[in-house]
């Protein structure tokens, strides 16, 4: 289903007559509920033998190096692999769903079974996908992983080693930034906000937990809003496009309920809550039995280190093959802990009164998960965007000012950014280049494209460093950064005017004259407080062009 709202063909479909989904017309409902969390214990699974993974360990590891290296290229940010366990099932998938139900509470745990189709779900989610209320749409985003404690301490010890982890704040820095993108696809520029910032503690782990706003656009309703945010971006990476594809390449089959998702719609008012299948069994009636499959994975970025990521996907998947009776009850258990909330800071700064600029914008849009968040940034300036396919035919522009987006790959597979770049060297239209925008301006003025000699930067506020001439003013300023590639070598007509904390990246070029701008880091995340004043003071001088 991943095919009805990414533009891509899977290499490796589902089977000709497969289940894609399960729908049920409700007429009516009970509010109450069957009361598991105070039951007695169940007794737990009886041993199940023959299960089956489709990784080893260091099949698992070398995919982990894969995906690193095609960070490295420039390719993606972040891309998250899947693991499955396939047993048979000595239970009726019922009696499972409750034992995790009562063992492994979720809030957006559910239970489906279809008997005809032979088919039962069993999700113990921790995630929400959307919720719509009205106009009201949202979405609360996890990315982030730590187990709980034996005691206290070591609880808050872990707690704080998760907030305070490079990697993990990046990686979920990198997933708000996306779902602020997906949101805004049907919601009122403006209206898009990062609205809560928390540690939340389930039965066996902790995850940083983020809450996105916003509020829907005239005409869109809550399956605009599905069709905008499905695939999850937790579950598969960023930019979400380039990554649906690459899992398609590296899985090779398909992920079938898991990382889809469960929930209701009211179809005539667009009212809808929906989860994201993880911490989910899924399984199948067989001539032989109840037969289950068990898929569990993680975020791997730049960050990642392989052994690390292999135990955190076998330690997701444990507490579901415990239930199915296919790890020993006797076996070491994660800590377990009652479920809470810890609020943390929200990094972006709340928007100062922005002006009313009134320019019309055209917008280059090179497939990334992050455009509309920019797309959205210039609107509340008061100007209109045109937004023009990065790989589409070249065309002529009659704009007051051009912004080249970013995106994965080279600047070079976009034909319509590089003609702009160049042209915008050439004639005084005021052009602000960002990410691969500014490295398309760099190639065009007779720099060179390199792999970043320190390493790819994803999702990391970082020092620039800067002197007067650029957007930025002169000193430093923190500004987050998504990129692997970097531009090399003097330009002719540009001046570098920001460079990295080490004074050797280029991190800005400019050409005051002309108006035309570059800058190496993304003003519109949610980790540059400063990036709404960046793109205010470039559509300022172009006002002024």
């Amino acid at each position: 289903m991943v095919q009805w709202t990414q533009p891509i063909s899977l290499q490796f479909p589902p089977e000709e007559g497969e289940i894609l989904g399960v729908l049920w017309l409700v007429d009516e409902w009970e509010t109450t509920t069957p009361g598991i969390s105070d039951c007695e214990d169940m007794p737990p699974a009886k041993k199940v033998e023959g299960e089956i993974s489709s990784h080893s360990d260091q099949q698992h590891a070398e995919d982990i190096e894969r995906i690193r290296a095609s960070i490295t290229q420039g390719e993606l940010y972040q891309l998250n692999l899947g693991r499955t366990w396939n047993a048979p099932l000595g239970e009726e998938p019922s009696t499972i769903f409750h034992r995790l139900a009562h063992n492994n509470p979720a809030p957006f745990s559910g239970y489906i079974e279809a008997a005809d189709l032979g088919l039962a779900i069993a999700s113990c989610s921790p995630e929400i996908l959307l919720e719509v209320k009205g106009t009201e749409v949202m979405t609360a985003p996890i990315k982030g992983t730590r187990p709980r404690g034996s005691d206290p301490d070591q609880e808050s010890l872990l707690r704080r080693d998760l907030v305070h982890d490079q990697k993990e704040r990046a990686e979920h820095r990198m997933l708000v930034d996306l779902e602020r993108n997906d949101i805004g696809l049907v919601s009122k520029p403006g209206t898009v906000k990062q609205c809560r910032f928390d540690v939340e503690a389930y039965a066996n782990v902790q995850h940083l937990v983020s809450q996105v706003n916003g509020e829907l656009s005239e005409g869109k309703d809550g399956m605009d809003a599905f069709q905008a945010l499905f695939p999850g971006g937790s579950i598969t990476g960023c930019p979400k496009t380039v990554v649906c594809a690459a899992i398609d390449e590296l899985e090779q089959k398909p992920r079938s309920f898991w990382t889809g998702s469960m929930g209701w719609i009211d179809v005539h008012t667009g009212e809808s809550t929906w989860n994201i299948l993880i911490r989910t069994l899924e399984a199948r009636w067989t001539t032989d039995g109840w037969h289950g499959t068990i898929m569990a994975g993680g975020g791997i970025t730049i960050e990642s280190q392989p052994e690390a990521e292999v135990a955190e996907a076998i330690w997701k998947a444990a507490a579901l093959r415990r239930a199915c009776g296919w790890l020993s009850h006797d076996a070491k258990l994660l800590p377990k802990g009652e479920l809470g909330i810890y609020p943390l800071y929200l990094e972006q700064k709340t928007e100062e009164q922005l002006t009313n600029y009134g320019l019309k914008i055209a917008f280059i849009d090179n497939l990334d998960s992050f455009s509309q968040n920019i797309v959205h940034a210039i609107i509340s300036h008061g100007c209109e965007v045109e937004v023009l396919d990065g790989r589409g035919p070249i065309v002529e522009l009659n704009h007051d000012a051009v912004i080249i987006g970013p995106g994965p790959g080279r600047p070079e597979i976009s034909a319509i950014t590089m003609d702009i770049a160049k042209k915008s060297l050439e004639n005084e239209i005021p052009t602000l280049g960002i990410c691969l925008g500014h490295q398309a301006l760099g190639l065009a003025d007779g720099m060179s494209l390199i792999e970043s000699p320190y390493g790819p930067v994803h999702g990391v506020p970082s020092k620039i460093k800067s002197i007067d001439g650029g957007l930025l003013a002169k000193g430093e300023t923190v500004m987050t950064r998504y990129n692997s590639l970097v531009l090399s070598g003097n330009p002719n007509s540009l001046t570098i005017t920001s460079t990295d904390n080490t004074g050797l990246l280029p991190m800005a070029i400019t050409n005051q004259e002309k108006q035309i701008y570059g800058v190496q880091f993304h003003p519109e995340s949610i980790g540059s407080p400063e990036g709404m004043a960046l793109l205010g003071e470039f559509l300022q001088r172009a006002a002024h062009c």
